[in-house]
């Protein structure tokens, strides 16, 4: 009597052990490959997303295809002085093998410019003191990124086009606050 109720506690603990074996590889498995939760720091997305906004970050499509122009991205940026890179959030612009130029605060695409219809052009009227007079070449694996709030961003203006290779992910969702719940356009 004694030993089948341990034989049975045992096999109570080896398949609970099981489960849980199995709840840990399949968490692991959802953030390694398929997404993540990340914060937005800062106001260099803003109206579309605001400081302290809680997205869901995709990140399996992109190994089977290229990120497109609008996308908004989440990619590593080393910062001068930490051990860890940065979690940045851009919107993608300039696509690889295209000619990027800004004139008076207006982006231009091989010449043509940028018809842009998202949260930048309701509160501001142009990007203010930056002006690339001379048009950038997008590397072949290269994305120019640019946040939406252009006069508060740190995007490719300063920091260089940004390689596949860095982006995470695409934000998909924000999940908190929770009157902002959806997908991000």
């Amino acid at each position: 009597m004694e030993e089948e109720k341990a034989k049975k506690s045992l096999k109570a603990f080896l398949e609970a052990s099981f489960y849980l074996f199995l709840a840990i590889a399949l968490i692991y498995f959802v953030l390694a490959f398929v997404g993540q939760r990340t914060s937005v720091n800062g106001s260099s997305m803003y109206p579309t997303l605001e400081d302290g906004d809680q997205l869901i970050v995709e990140k399996f499509s992109y190994r089977f295809a290229a990120p497109k122009r609008f996308d908004i991205i989440v990619f590593n940026e080393m910062e001068t002085g930490k051990k860890e890179p940065v979690h940045y959030i851009k919107r993608i612009i300039g696509l690889p093998g295209e000619t990027i130029q800004i004139t008076d605060g207006k982006i231009y695409i091989d010449g043509e410019e940028l018809e842009e219809n998202y949260g930048y052009y309701l509160h501001q009227e142009k990007m203010e003191g930056y002006d690339a007079s001379e048009p950038v070449l997008i590397g072949e694996d290269e994305y120019f990124v640019l946040g939406d709030n252009r006069n508060d961003s740190l995007d490719s203006r300063k920091i260089g086009c940004k390689k596949k290779q860095d982006i995470i992910g695409k934000a998909v969702l924000c999940i908190y606050p929770f009157g902002k719940f959806g997908g991000i356009e």
